[in-house]
């Protein structure tokens, strides 16, 4: 049951760009070449959403509120490329 919880929280992001794409106009004009959002797609999906929110919503102005968007959804994409393997061990080996 948690490699389902896993898997949906890593996928839900790159779902709803591809939703996104595929039934609205909110990546047009966004990037230079469609190659930067398949990257963003690939590495940094909630990245993208976030940025391209902050193009639509606050007209491209980075202010207080979207850079500590940003930092969070670079966090949330970030996070999970960690491998937590090594401070379980440690912790184990300590109890």
């Amino acid at each position: 049951m948690p490699y389902w919880f896993v898997a949906f929280t890593l996928l839900a992001p790159r779902v709803v760009v591809a939703l996104v794409w595929v039934f609205t106009h909110w990546f047009e004009g966004m990037f230079s070449s469609l190659l930067w959002l398949m990257a963003g797609f690939m590495f940094l999906p909630t990245t993208v959403l976030w940025y391209t929110a902050v193009q639509h919503w606050f007209g491209g102005h980075w202010t207080l509120w979207p850079l500590v968007g940003i930092i969070a959804a670079l966090a949330i994409d970030l996070v999970p490329i960690r491998d937590l393997t090594p401070v379980r061990e440690y912790r184990r080996r300590r109890a």
